[in-house]
């Protein structure tokens, strides 16, 4: 644990707490008074309001439409399942500004609705919540998903023999069993849309906001850091009590779970219930997450004078206002280094603290396990800011440094390691360890030869995931990339902000691009996963 430990008081307890200080601490005297003021305001109650509902609404949306999807991932075998497993994910490592801009395209005023029937949704929430569902679906997919396809089928099978109906074996059999997974995706969905920023700014308007949101607003906008720095502190506290009744119900509830090997528990479809439910998640797929994808590389291709290559030699050639200091094709490969090295972070703060959570309980370890969710449900803008205030002074003068951006973004990682890996290490069973432990295996031996080759689908999808998060994370990044380094999502960001038909090119041609980057990545990670996973378990 200290290792991760380290890292968090670090790289996120410490640039926090150094932004709350400064909003809450006013000429050496504490303002705590400002919280009553500042909670009982019409306004904040609405925003908090509306941050609760539309996060549980979202979640069980998400719950809803992507759990179908990881049954047909984990359990079918298809033509193409690498590739559409690859398509699923892309929405994920999208910059939340593009999230928002795409479902804009689509459902707002001169958008494809618009367009054929008329139709328009923007403004509304229900285009808040299906923007949701089509950015979390790959969570629940891929953090489902990797454990159930690794459960063993004989185990429901043998139910339905002593009796069980199907829907009474998978009820009382599989459900318990997915039931650490299911609680951990949904977990990072409510964070994610609890704290969702650009997704809200965009298609909601000024009707709606949520606590991220305003928070900006009060940071940027206002500059009145009391106000943010009281939002933050609820947002922290309201994390924090997600986090421990999180922990507390899903501790209940795991168990040792007998596994196989993924290629052992899938096959083609077989009866018309099968087909029917494989035909309706890929009719979800397409109009949740391909129609919007389409509309953006439609966009990228769309000049004034029809369609061709324009914007995408446009970002070969420096930039005439002098925004960018270097073409913003450079951007891919900044994005590449800065993810790379991000889950090389993640992958080995993730996988020390979930080794952690595994062997060890008690209150202190809850504790820890809580601490390592927290950078979803908190403020980027608030931990942006807080690297650029407390990183610039030795012995941790970092300012100037490369590395700021992938620690960033490895905060982000680090709970998606952890989330996806803890469930199947704490599902091995004890006694596997043990009997290596008494044929005289060390501790490191029995891990190598036991525990990595059950967990080693796990830590691939796990890797998956911090690359795909540290290729898209916005919020903190944009306040500490370098100006002649920037992000893909930073300088499609700011393309977006700038007027003209050749701005919003150039950011549908960059978006266009980090989806294919964001595909090849992920299919060849498929091809390694499935390279490497076998063997008897």
């Amino acid at each position: 644990m200290v290792v991760p430990v380290a890292f968090f008081a670090l790289f996120f307890a410490w640039p926090v707490a150094s932004i709350v200080e400064r909003g809450l601490r006013v000429d050496g005297v504490w303002q705590f008074g400002r919280f009553g003021e500042t909670l009982s305001r019409p306004e904040i109650l609405d925003v908090l309001w509306f941050t609760l509902w539309q996060a549980l609404a979202s979640t069980g949306l998400t719950l809803l439409i992507a759990l179908p999807g990881a049954y047909v991932f984990a359990r079918f075998d298809f033509r193409g399942k690498g590739l559409l497993r690859a398509v699923v994910t892309v929405p994920f490592v999208m910059p939340t500004v593009m999230v928002g801009t795409a479902f804009l395209a689509l459902v707002g005023r001169g958008g494809l609705l618009d367009e054929l029937w008329g139709v328009r949704l923007d403004t509304t929430v229900w285009a808040i919540l299906i923007a949701h569902v089509f950015f979390n679906y790959a969570v629940v997919v891929r953090t489902v998903g990797g454990l159930w396809a690794q459960l063993d089928p004989r185990q429901e099978e043998a139910a339905r023999v002593l009796g069980a109906s199907r829907w009474k074996a998978w009820r009382t059999v599989t459900l318990p069993a997915l039931a650490p997974s299911v609680a951990a995706a949904a977990l990072m969905v409510f964070l994610f849309t609890a704290s969702s920023f650009a997704v809200v700014q965009i298609l909601g308007g000024s009707t709606y906001s949520t606590l991220e949101t305003e928070i900006y607003r009060q940071t940027v906008v206002r500059f009145d850091l009391t106000t943010a720095a009281v939002l933050t502190m609820v947002q922290f506290v309201a994390v924090g009590v997600v986090l421990a009744v999180h922990a507390r119900t899903v501790r209940r509830r795991e168990t040792a779970l007998r596994m196989v090997a993924p290629e052992e528990a899938v096959r083609r479809p077989r009866g018309i219930g099968q087909w029917a439910l494989f035909a309706g998640v890929l009719l979800s797929v397409a109009l949740l997450i391909v129609l919007p994808l389409g509309v953006l590389v439609e966009r990228s291709f769309a000049t004034s004078h029809g369609y061709g290559l324009d914007y995408y030699r446009a970002l070969q050639t420096p930039d005439p206002s002098g925004a960018f200091l270097v073409p913003l094709l450079d951007t891919i490969g900044n994005s590449l280094r800065y993810a790379v090295v991000a889950t090389l972070i993640a992958l080995v703060i993730g996988g020390l603290a979930a080794a952690a959570l595994t062997r060890r309980a008690g209150r202190l370890v809850r504790g820890f396990d809580a601490l390592l969710m927290l950078p979803l449900g908190v403020s980027a803008v608030t931990v942006g800011f807080g690297f650029l205030i407390t990183l610039d002074e030795p012995p941790f003068d970092l300012r100037a440094s490369w590395i700021l951006v992938p620690l960033a973004q490895a905060l982000v990682g680090v709970p998606f390691v952890v989330r996806t890996m803890l469930p199947v290490l704490r599902a091995v069973d004890e006694r596997l360890r043990e009997a290596a432990a008494v044929l005289g295996a060390s501790p490191w031996r029995a891990w190598r030869e036991v525990d990595l080759p059950l967990v080693r689908r796990a830590l691939l999808i796990a890797a998956g995931f911090a690359f795909a998060v540290s290729l898209g994370e916005f919020g903190a990044t944009v306040f500490i990339a370098r100006p002649d380094s920037p992000t893909l999502p930073v300088a499609v960001a700011r393309l977006l902000g700038r007027p003209g038909e050749l701005n919003y090119g150039q950011a549908m041609a960059l978006s266009t691009i980090l989806m294919v980057v964001c595909a090849v990545s992920l299919l060849l990670l498929e091809r390694l996963r499935t390279d490497r996973t076998s063997g008897e378990f």
